[in-house]
């Protein structure tokens, strides 16, 4: 069962380029690229036949059941909207789908209220509605490493949104950690978890201090540096990784490693975006600079 629409104006993405569109083949010769951070495959027929076949749950949460060649070209639009930065209609088609579309819609919500959406209440509601769906979509389909890795990371910006210590207190915290590893387990080369887990372990360590953070939620300096730079390594092209590399270095040490990160938000900040998600992220790095 999908989500109850949040009919509210959504803020347009604020860059018109042609190099964002996505129209005819284009997104499937892209998609690869696209997807290197979060290893989500094509949405064609064979992809929504081989979820339900796996499992049988998600078909029960479609709003409107329909057939597999009819709900991947759903989920495919459902992608183009995101990727070309129609992060509404991302939302209202990926959030009809249920399962199939969760991964859409919950990273439609979350990359927009991370960057677009200022207003508080109105970003909390959209966050606790992906999360919900979320939820959902991980526990019709367990095996779904997406389902997992979109519930955690909607949950990491709704506890940004309502900080640490809010978050921590309502056991956010946990709920984060297990879908990251979850996803892990299902696929092991996920650089986007990678990036999460990272900044999971470096902003519990600098809220709470090495020795709360790790006997409180096993959380450590360490851990983050490795997940930070294991993300690196498999998605070099990746702003955000590098950006929350440089991120993750000022919150577990400050000024000692601010060279460094600095170093990390210019190769963020130069790097060429292909998407609506990724110039975002690129002009983040750019205003982390400045």
């Amino acid at each position: 069962m999908a989500s109850k629409p949040l009919k509210t104006h959504w803020i347009q993405f604020p860059y018109n380029e042609p190099s964002l569109a996505f129209g005819g083949r284009a997104l499937g010769k892209a998609w690869e690229r696209l997807h290197r951070g979060d290893r989500e495959p094509w949405p064609d027929a064979r992809r929504v036949a081989a979820v339900h076949a796996d499992n049988p749950a998600a078909r029960a949460q479609l709003a409107a059941p329909a057939g597999d060649a009819a709900l991947a070209a759903r989920l495919e639009a459902a992608w183009r909207a995101f990727h070309e930065g129609d992060f509404g209609e991302a939302w209202r088609v990926g959030n009809e789908l249920g399962v199939l579309g969760a991964v859409v819609a919950c990273k439609a919500a979350g990359v927009y209220v991370g960057y677009l959406e200022e207003r508080k209440a109105r970003a909390e509601a959209l966050l606790g509605a992906a999360a919900e769906l979320a939820a959902r979509a991980a526990g019709a389909a367990p095996r779904l490493a997406n389902a997992h890795y979109v519930h955690a990371f909607v949950l990491g910006r709704l506890s940004q949104r309502i900080s640490v210590v809010r978050a921590l207190a309502a056991g956010h915290a946990g709920r984060v950690r297990a879908s990251l590893e979850r996803t892990l387990e299902l696929e092991p080369r996920h650089a986007d978890a990678h990036i999460a887990l990272g900044l999971y372990h470096a902003e519990i360590v600098a809220k709470l201090g090495s020795l709360a953070a790790k006997l409180s939620y096993g959380a450590s300096a360490a851990a983050a540096l490795r997940h930070f730079k294991e993300a690196v390594r498999l998605f070099p092209d990746s702003a955000i990784a590098w950006m929350e590399y440089g991120n993750g270095l000022l919150a577990l040490e400050g000024d000692q490693r601010r060279d460094e990160a600095r170093r990390h938000y210019e190769r963020a900040g130069s790097l060429r975006p292909l998407d609506a998600m990724e110039r975002l992220d690129v002009e983040q790095a750019r205003a982390e600079l400045a």
